[in-house]
């Protein structure tokens, strides 16, 4: 039988050549379509103007990558060269260089989330946006008390803090005009502002979301028969403007400091908001619970007991001291 000879058939050689040389830059070490070995994902961050030779570089560099000219020829024979973005982009497990390339282009960033408690000030709210270091700008318009929405929001590497803000001011000036279109009839209040104001007291006064339209409801009892809301959280809000946590329990003293904001001393609401108050406090203070309740006072238990009469209103005052003395929280 004869043997085929390889080196009388030049022509078929070439391509076999050329066939295993395609393979290689395909398969190979490093190739192509070459999955990489890293065994959990990996985060890389490509900034704006970064040259592609950069970002092939710093692919490497974060272990998403062993080789720099597969990602470099896959930018190019894709005709990616002009589309890559920057971003922050989270890398699979066992991508190709041309799986990397394809993110890249693609735009899809990793997309975080941050949360702002319910209850939280401005001060605070423009604080926890400077400490996230994934956000840029300078904060340069600051909303006034209580006009942003504390909810989880949602940010890419490289927004605008300011931006985030706005946002939040948006959700907020939006939701409270939604529930003010749909509030109770008779409320002893004028405006969606002085709704906000008194959401902002019911927001300090519980986090339980059950009892806080029963809290707005002895609010408003109190405003109809010209009392005093009498209110800690606004003695706290005259002491520390929102600035600062007071790390101690309220002493007779505090509730006769003067203040525009405390409630023992001024008559009717403070003239700002003492917090940013969540939805469901604004819900409460726009739906109330209706009773004829003027006190309430802790229970011990995270909740408030409800009562009618100051009689009544100082036995549960005497019973609350009585709890905290036990567990040994009394103010010296």
């Amino acid at each position: 039988m004869a043997r085929f000879n390889l080196f009388k058939h030049p022509y078929i050689a070439f391509l076999l050549v050329i066939a295993l040389a395609v393979s290689f830059f395909l398969k190979g070490p490093g190739g192509l379509l070459r999955h990489n070995k890293s065994i959990s994902e990996l985060t890389v961050i490509i900034k704006p103007g970064t040259h592609l030779t950069q970002i092939a570089g710093e692919l490497v560099d974060k272990g998403a990558l062993k080789y720099r000219l597969p990602f470099l020829a896959g930018v190019i024979f894709s005709g990616n060269k002009s589309k890559l973005k920057a971003g922050e982009y989270l890398i699979p497990v066992k991508a190709t260089p041309l799986d990397i390339v394809k993110l890249i282009a693609s735009g899809k960033v990793i997309v975080h989330k941050l949360t702002f408690p319910e209850g939280v000030t401005v001060v605070q709210v423009i604080k926890i946006l400077k400490e996230e270091v994934l956000l840029e700008g300078e904060i340069t318009q600051i909303p006034e008390e209580g006009e942003l929405l504390p909810e989880t929001y949602t940010f890419c590497y490289g927004d605008n803090r300011q931006n985030l803000l706005n946002q939040m001011k948006k959700a907020m000036d939006k939701t409270l005009q939604e529930l003010w279109e749909k509030r109770a009839s008779d409320l002893p209040i004028q405006s969606p502002r002085e709704a906000l104001i008194l959401a902002s007291i019911v927001e300090k006064e519980s986090g339980y979301v059950a009892e806080r339209a029963r809290i707005a409801n002895v609010f408003f009892n109190r405003l109809r028969l010209n009392m005093r809301l009498q209110s800690d959280p606004t003695v706290i809000y005259g002491l520390t403007k929102g600035q600062s946590i007071l790390e101690r329990e309220l002493t007779r003293n505090d509730l006769k400091v003067p203040s525009e904001h405390n409630t023992y001393i001024i008559n009717g609401l403070p003239p700002t908001p003492i917090a940013c108050p969540g939805r469901d406090a604004l819900q409460a203070v726009l739906n109330p619970l209706p009773s004829d309740d003027l006190y309430f006072v802790a229970n011990g238990s995270g909740g408030h007991t409800f009562t009618k009469s100051l009689q009544d209103h100082n036995k549960e005052v005497l019973v609350w001291r009585s709890i905290k003395k036990q567990k040994n929280i009394l103010p010296q």
